[in-house]
């Protein structure tokens, strides 16, 4: 199952959401202080202010909440950045200790075809001190596990539209929060208490954080990575793994992203509009146009066009 097939499957179970660019634009231009919107380098500042702090000793648990499905980059791009921190003078051993969690130990296979074996299941696994939430479809004992769980978290951290799971879990009511792109508006539809912010790598909101689209995890996971152990370790890791990208250091560079998509696109989740399939809906005396997931769009402004029609 590749990511679009997953948004298909998400806006189906009800799971996907996003809001207008103005609402997002308005919502940039008073965020005030936080550091994270601002300057070439504005990720810095905010791993400086907002520090998180490793243990004395032992090491950093990170769970990876995994279930059938799962698209493999949003949790192997984390887990290969908190796999490869090597702080000087150490074993050469990652302070990150690295688990999966599912509903049960059995196998399950991601959208590209890897099996998995999680390590725990929600009732075995340890505390972790970072969870990160790929894209994936979710079940309500997933959604508690994450909540609860959060509770004694230093930050839990989602990839994509993995940012609808965490949303589920009404952590995220009244913060701020991204996720991929071709989801912003149906993000924000379904979860209105949340405030999306378009075009940016990630968004921290220091316990709680957000990324954009499949790679824009790994910009989030360095981030983590400078919070905990400042900006120096986090260069020598990227440098190490002879990785270039600078979205972890400016998460404003997602900015094209915030450009709405041209042409026509579906009301209901923003995605360009299907020409070939041409599947519309009259309301007021205008014409909507769907995306490819066609006939699930449609039912959704047909039931509520009033919700959908005003956002367009």
């Amino acid at each position: 199952m590749n990511r679009r097939e997953l948004l298909k499957r998400s806006a189906a179970a009800g799971f996907v959401a996003a809001a207008p660019f103005s609402m997002a634009a308005k919502r940039i231009a008073g965020l005030g202080g936080l550091a994270w919107i601002h300057g070439a380098d504005s990720s810095r500042s905010a791993a400086a202010q907002n520090p998180l702090k490793p243990p004395k000793s032992g090491s950093i648990p990170v769970a990876y909440p995994l279930s059938r499905g799962v698209v493999d980059i949003d949790f192997t791009g984390p887990w290969a950045i908190f796999g490869s921190v090597m702080p000087p003078g150490g074993d050469m051993t990652s302070p990150f200790h690295q688990y999966s969690v599912a509903e049960t130990k059995a196998s399950l296979v991601t959208a590209s075809g890897l099996t998995v074996v999680p390590d725990y299941t929600y009732e075995t696994a340890p505390q972790p001190k970072v969870i990160v939430i790929p894209a994936q479809d979710s079940s309500e004992a997933m959604v508690q596990w994450i909540r609860k769980s959060s509770e004694g978290t230093d930050v839990t951290m989602s990839v994509c539209v993995g940012a609808f799971l965490l949303a589920k879990t009404g952590l995220l009511n009244g913060k701020s929060a991204t996720t991929h792109h071709d989801a912003y508006k149906e993000f924000a539809t379904q979860f209105p208490k949340v405030h999306v912010i378009h075009g940016v790598r990630f968004v921290d909101e220091g316990k709680l954080a957000t990324s954009g689209g499949l790679a824009a995890g790994i910009d989030l996971a360095m981030h983590v990575v400078d919070r905990y152990f400042g900006r120096k370790l986090a260069e020598d890791t990227a440098y190490n793994l002879e990785y270039q990208g600078q979205g972890w250091k400016d998460p404003n560079s997602n900015a094209i992203y915030a450009q709405a998509p041209k042409g026509l696109t579906c009301p209901v989740c923003g995605m360009p509009s299907d020409s070939a399939k041409r599947i519309t809906s009259i309301y007021k005396g205008k014409t909507y146009y769907f995306c490819e997931m066609g006939e699930v769009c449609k039912g959704k402004f047909d039931a509520a066009p009033d919700k959908y029609a005003e956002q367009t």
